[in-house]
């Protein structure tokens, strides 16, 4: 798994930190995912680190952050409220969606339950939503500051002790928590929904997932985290979260990679033409042929979302295949006994002097592939090297060293 610190404005143009937690290279991402951590904590909470790195390993991506004035983001926590948390969440959607592609799966543990509810409708990229020992309203939390009523209404602004930290809050935020006491927005939720609730939990009791459930329309669906604390401080209760969780989303949301998402809106191909779109504002690159379909893509290391083999990947295995189609139909024709043809191909830069294949008239650097065959059957010595000459002799590797004339122009614009 790859880990990428990532820092986003908010709506006051403070930064948040985040981390987005994705797949290795080898496995594609299926999903992006926003995570909004439970009230006061931050992004590194054992629940949001293991749920999101868990789902990394399933191939959702995952992006949590701290909500302004926690962890390691900017703000004042006594400035902050359950409005701003909401704003948070759709700034970091906006973020997502600039610099890879937008979220479709909302999760948020305990108050963060209640922000990605809240913040769903807003969004229009969510289809699904998992809350995990959330209230059913933000006012929920209001009890815990019930010890200094007295000095908020006195002073406008009082020290309260949540868990084992102290925290400043302003009265402002017993205002704004009051403005969120109803639960009619979760009927107009209009995305799928998973409720995750322990029935021993003592933070925030399982009457609260009973309301959710009741609020919200179909589909809906309730998972018991039977032994589970309200922190999910055992891994193996954030490990079952996370598999439940991924396999509940295949139901609802797009398949596993972008090509299929956009596949109601494949462009029109004329004739052998090749068409290339955007899949998202970064890498992420859709290639069409007649009646296929691929990706392109940046590693995650420059960017991209590594969703998809590089254009000199593309360049590579456009040659390999060239060659590897030529060498089995000269083999075939001349009924060799060729079993098997394996291509590897690598291209890197180097200076002239540095290439002795590249003739002494070649000065600067030097655009190199090197391409390595290897061959199985009982062929003689002189097969094998008359192989490698009609290697050469493919259709692309021709292009490729004739010097092609590229001519570009502007197209109509695009419906």
């Amino acid at each position: 798994m790859s880990r990428i610190k990532i820092e986003f404005p908010n709506a006051e143009g403070q930064q948040l930190a985040g981390l987005l937690e994705t797949p290795d290279s080898q496995t594609p991402i299926k999903q992006y995912a926003l995570f909004a951590h439970c009230f006061t904590c931050g992004k590194d909470v054992a629940a949001a680190s293991r749920i999101s790195r868990a789902l990394a390993r399933s191939g959702v991506a995952v992006l949590r952050f701290d909500f302004t004035g926690l962890g390691n983001s900017d703000g004042d926590f006594a400035n902050t409220n359950f409005s701003s948390n909401v704003q948070d969440l759709l700034a970091a959607a906006k973020k997502l969606e600039q610099d890879y592609r937008a979220p479709t799966l909302l999760i948020g543990h305990s108050l963060g339950g209640a922000a990605v509810l809240s913040a769903a409708p807003q969004l229009p990229s969510i289809r699904a939503v998992a809350t995990i020992g959330a209230p059913a309203t933000a006012d929920h939390v209001h009890h815990l500051f019930e010890g200094a009523a007295g000095e908020l209404a006195a002073s406008g602004e009082a020290e309260v002790r949540i868990g084992l930290r102290k925290f400043t809050i302003k009265k402002q935020l017993l205002d704004d928590l009051h403005q969120h006491a109803s639960a009619q927005h979760i009927s107009q939720l209009k995305r799928a929904l998973l409720i995750f609730h322990a029935p021993l939990d003592n933070i925030v009791p399982i009457d609260e997932a009973a309301k959710i459930y009741q609020a919200a329309k179909h589909p809906k669906s309730f998972i018991s985290l039977d032994q589970a604390d309200h922190l999910l401080s055992k891994s193996q209760d954030a490990e079952y979260v996370a598999s439940t969780l991924v396999a509940w989303a295949d139901r609802y949301l797009p398949q596993a990679d972008a090509v299929a998402e956009g596949s109601a809106n494949v462009p029109k191909i004329n004739n052998n033409d090749v068409v290339v779109t955007e899949r998202d504002k970064k890498f992420l690159r859709g290639l069409y042929a007649n009646s296929h379909q691929w990706l392109a893509d940046e590693p995650l290391a420059v960017g991209g979302s590594n969703q998809g083999p590089t254009p000199y990947d593309l360049l590579l295995m456009s040659l390999g295949a060239c060659t590897s189609m030529t060498i089995r139909m000269y083999a075939n024709h001349k009924q060799l006994p060729l079993e098997d043809v394996d291509v590897r191909l690598s291209h890197d830069r180097v200076h002239a002097e540095d290439c002795m294949e590249c003739g002494e008239e070649r000065t600067g650097k030097v655009e190199r592939i090197t391409r390595t065959i290897t061959l199985k059957g009982d062929l003689t010595e002189a097969q094998r090297e008359r192989i490698l000459q009609i290697a050469d002799r493919c259709p692309v590797h021709r292009t490729l060293e004739s010097d092609p004339v590229i001519t570009s122009r502007l197209g109509g614009a695009v419906e």
